[in-house]
C-alpha cells in the first residue's frame, strides 16, 4: 500500500490517494448528470443500473480515503503542510463533512425508494415518479455541494 503514499500526480503536495479520491470526487456529478439523462431520454434500466454502480463505486471511494487517512495518520498529519488557518480549515472540513453525511442519507433513501418502486411492477412514468424527480434532484444537489466543498478541502490542504 506504500504506492497511496508516493506523491500525487496533480503537482500539489498531496499523496497519490488523496488526488485520486479528489480526481472521482470532482467528476462526480458529471457522471450522476449522465445517469440523470437517461432517464431524462427514458433509458429507464440504464439509468437505474448507471446510479447504482455510481453509487457502489462512491461508497467503495470513500473507504479507500478513510483508509487512506488513517494511515497517513489522521487528519492533524495532512493539514501540517497548510498556510490556512486550523479554525478556516476545519470548519471547511465540518461543513464538507455534513453536506456529505446529509447527501448520502439522502442517495440511499432515494435508492431505496426507487429500488422499492421498482419491485412494485412501477410504471414509469407513474405515481412515484415525481417524488423521485425531486429526490433526485436534491440528491443532485447534494452530490454537486459535496464535490465543491472536497474540492476547496483538497485546495486548502494541499495547495494554499
Amino acid at each position: 500500500m506504500d504506492y497511496m503514499f508516493q506523491p500525487g500526480f496533480l503537482g500539489t503536495r498531496a499523496p497519490f490517494f488523496m488526488d485520486f479520491v479528489t480526481l472521482i470526487v470532482s467528476l462526480l456529478p458529471l457522471l450522476v448528470g449522465i445517469a440523470i439523462s437517461f432517464a431524462r431520454t427514458h433509458r429507464y434500466g440504464l439509468h437505474r443500473i448507471t446510479q447504482i454502480a455510481i453509487f457502489i463505486i462512491s461508497v467503495v471511494v470513500v473507504g479507500y480515503f478513510e483508509y487512506g487517512v488513517r494511515l497517513a495518520g489522521g487528519y492533524e498529519v495532512l493539514a501540517k503542510g497548510t498556510h490556512v488557518s486550523t479554525h478556516y480549515l476545519l470548519t471547511v472540513l465540518v461543513v464538507h463533512i455534513v453536506i456529505s453525511v446529509v447527501t448520502l442519507g439522502i442517495w440511499i433513501s432515494t435508492l431505496v425508494s426507487a429500488q422499492k418502486s421498482y419491485r412494485r411492477g412501477g410504471l414509469l412514468p407513474g405515481p412515484d415518479s415525481y417524488a423521485h424527480k425531486r429526490a433526485g434532484i436534491r440528491t443532485f444537489i447534494g452530490i454537486a455541494l459535496t464535490s465543491l466543498t472536497g474540492i476547496w478541502v483538497y485546495l486548502l490542504l494541499f495547495v494554499f
